[in-house]
């Protein structure tokens, strides 16, 4: 089968590229053809099991002409899977050509912080422009985004559509896509064994936050939960961003941007993971990561979370609750979920990529 990913940029960085390079190298060891199309390539610390393109375009945020009818025309794939993909004029192209669509986060239907609003508050309601001005002070900004959103969500009405969780499949049918077309493949922990074995530890003993620096992963309210937990134990963050120098300042040892390939000595080092998502996770896979470490997760309770996360989660915005949950986690250690094994999730994606394949034979 000729698979042929689209996707904005080729990196390395962050969760939802990792999850397309672990797709891409799970494929191409079934013995598929796989191909990634990237609008751009940005830092990669890995191979990458692929036959590489690059588009023009298809990294653009806003509408943006590309040339994807000609490539794929070339290409004669089986399968086209998008992915990060929010050039309206790209989705509609791929739409056409019936691929499938993995949403890893909330632009389809959200066009603001990602199911938390300004207010600081969890977002229950659907997509609406009532609803979505409150998170908005900018007329312009507000009728841009909400432009957006709209269209992205339109180019995926009656498309076949892969989320991660249950969460993500519900938030998508309330923004009015049908149910049986959405599907729910969550990830897997991609640790390949042909590496060679990371070190026992990379260090003594520690607490790890593992993210980017954003206000959205909730690092500074992972330092106050560090804190009062009271544990004993030196916070280690693995990740960058703009609120690098204000999590040093509060007291935790910062390493920057750790490589994938890494994160085992890290884990072996830890003992706790903690998670402090201010927007709604879309799934959190690297506390699964880390869970099949062996490492205990101390978390709130926040979108796609408990889906995988087998013991008591802290309420959202709790950190009282979530100081005790670390205080819990601490000495104790976690059994791998169970429901995230490869070649099962594998097995799923290639029958929903039955659909794509009917749909595609008829153009």
């Amino acid at each position: 089968m000729r698979i042929v990913h689209l996707t904005d940029r080729l990196t390395d960085r962050g969760g939802a590229p990792r999850h397309l390079l672990s797709l891409v190298r799970a494929q191409a060891e079934r013995g598929h053809d796989v191909h990634v199309v990237a609008g751009r390539e940005g830092p990669l610390s890995e191979d990458v099991s692929a036959v590489r393109h690059r588009l023009p375009g298809l990294d653009a945020r806003t509408a943006r002409r590309v040339g994807l009818d000609a490539l794929l025309l070339g290409l004669e794939p089986d399968v086209v899977h998008v992915h990060t993909v929010m050039n309206p004029i790209a989705l509609d192209a791929a739409a056409a050509w019936g691929a499938v669509f993995t949403v890893q986060d909330h632009r389809p239907f959200c066009p603001a912080r990602g199911k938390w609003t300004a207010g600081g508050a969890v977002c229950r309601r659907p997509f609406s422009p009532e609803v979505c001005a409150e998170c908005f002070d900018d007329p312009a900004y507000e009728a841009e985004m909400l432009g957006l959103t709209r269209a992205r969500r339109t180019a995926l009405a009656g498309a076949t559509v892969v989320v991660l969780s249950d969460y993500m499949r519900g938030e998508l049918v309330a923004a009015g896509l049908r149910p049986d077309l959405v599907h729910v493949v969550p990830p897997f922990a991609d640790f390949p064994e042909d590496r060679p074995p990371a070190p026992e530890a990379a260090g003594p003993p520690c607490v790890l936050f593992a993210g980017r620096l954003v206000a959205a992963k909730g690092p500074l309210d992972a330092v106050d939960a560090w804190r009062r937990s009271g544990v004993g134990l030196p916070l280690v963050v693995a990740g960058t961003g703009p609120l690098r120098d204000s999590v040093e300042a509060a007291g935790a040892e910062v390493l920057g941007w750790t490589a994938h390939r890494d994160l085992p000595a890290l884990f072996r080092r830890s003992r706790a993971l903690l998670m402090t998502s201010r927007w709604q996770e879309p799934f959190g896979i690297v506390g699964l990561e880390a869970a099949s470490f062996g490492v205990p997760v101390a978390a709130w309770d926040s979108g796609g979370i408990r889906e995988w996360h087998r013991g008591p989660l802290a309420a959202w915005g709790d950190l009282d609750g979530l100081a005790q949950g670390l205080r819990d986690a601490v000495g104790s250690r976690a059994s791998a979920p169970e429901g995230f094994e490869r070649d099962v999730l594998m097995d799923r994606l290639e029958r929903i990529y039955g659909l794509s394949e009917c749909r595609m034979s008829h153009r």
